[in-house]
């Protein structure tokens, strides 16, 4: 399991608020208010509201990392990997509560496809036209290979006894997916368990032993945290408004879906993950343009693994809670385009080296599945 699975957030707040364009699009949060109470064009709110997420998720990936370095590793680690996702979980349950089942299912996978393809393709592009070559830890790769590979098993399982069913009841998805709920969550604990104790090794040496100048560059990076009240006040003042603008972000949505033409399936596939998982893909594009390619792959592959076995199992739970039929039946072209990315990305990932072709390779792939969900009916 990589580092970004225990610590998902480290790599991401090294580099996040640090840039005045995120900063500036703080403006985007009072101005997401603004629009929808002017009752402007629901596509105007639909914007806007979107890129009032993309800081909000930069302040919660910093505010989390500052909590992690001043409570010590082991809970550290922990915290990191709750929040790692956080954007995705609180837009996720706010959508849910709002009965937007199909758009929720859809962007679960919509940003493992994103991650995959079109933020690791991306880095590995630009990381490549300026470094012939790029290295990252092939040990970790395979492990990352094969946890992806359990992700997608368990995501095409259900769809595989429908079809294969006769007079299936309905409620028998359901169940499946509490079962697999809770397996998803319990290797979830494992793979924690696993990089943060009984083989930490494996992910120090993936810090400081293959690129020799990542620890350093981390080092030079990091600055003493702040005071954790503080962090911890930004913290929860941040998840806060993300939830209110997540709110206006579902609430202009059915009408933004209307007035370009588009369907819940290619909203929820490709546009909805661009706005939450924007910071991780600066992320994984600066890491990749620093040679530092064991950091980004770490952002790209951990952040999807943990959102089919952490995000995906709590959203289920979440349904039975409040009432939503949440369970982990996907719609099928969805899943056969998760299972493209993982293949794709698996067959070039796990010899631990990287070039600018493999880059454009993910990024065809990304531009064939996102033309396909847009012409798909």
């Amino acid at each position: 399991m990589p580092d970004a699975i225990k610590n998902p957030t480290r790599m991401i707040a090294l580099l996040s608020m640090d840039n005045r364009l995120l900063s500036w699009m703080l403006l985007f949060v009072p101005l997401s208010f603004m629009v929808k109470w002017l009752c402007c064009d629901p596509l105007l709110v639909f914007v806007v509201s979107g890129l009032a997420i993309v800081p909000l998720a930069a302040l919660i990936a910093n505010a989390t990392e500052n909590i992690a370095d001043s409570v010590g590793a082991g809970l550290g680690g922990l915290l990191n990997a709750t929040f790692g996702n956080a954007t995705e979980m609180v837009i996720s349950i706010v959508a849910l509560s709002e009965g937007l089942v199909d758009v929720v299912k859809a962007s679960i996978t919509g940003t493992v496809i994103a991650n995959l393809l079109l933020a690791l393709g991306a880095g590995m592009l630009l990381g490549g036209l300026k470094h012939p070559e790029q290295e990252f830890k092939s040990r970790v790769a395979r492990i990352n290979a094969s946890s992806l590979n359990l992700a997608l098993v368990v995501m095409l399982t259900p769809s595989a006894i429908h079809y294969t069913s006769s007079g299936l009841n309905p409620s028998s998805i359901d169940h499946f997916s509490l079962v697999a709920a809770g397996l998803l969550l319990a290797f979830y604990v494992l793979s924690l368990l696993f990089s943060m104790k009984t083989h930490r090794y494996f992910y120090e040496t993936n810090l400081n032993g293959v690129n020799s100048g990542t620890a350093k560059a981390i080092a030079e990076v990091d600055a003493p945290p702040p005071a954790i009240g503080k962090q911890i006040s930004v913290l929860l003042a941040s998840s806060l408004v993300l939830v209110f603008v997540s709110e206006v972000l579902v609430g202009s949505l059915q009408n933004a879906i209307r007035t370009l033409g588009l369907t819940q399936l290619f909203t929820g596939v490709i546009l909805i993950p661009l706005f939450g998982g924007v910071v991780e893909y600066i992320a994984v594009v600066t890491f990749a343009r620093k040679n530092k390619m064991d950091l980004a792959v770490s952002v790209a592959m951990g952040s999807s693994l943990q959102i089919v076995m952490f995000v995906a199992p709590v959203l289920v739970f979440a349904g039975q809670l409040m009432g939503q039929p949440m369970n982990l039946e996907f719609e099928p072209f969805a899943l056969m385009a998760v299972g493209m990315a993982v293949t794709v990305t698996n067959s070039i990932s796990t010899d631990g080296r990287s070039n600018w072709l493999e880059g454009v390779l993910l990024l065809v792939t990304y531009g064939t599945v996102a033309a396909a969900f847009y012409f798909h009916p």
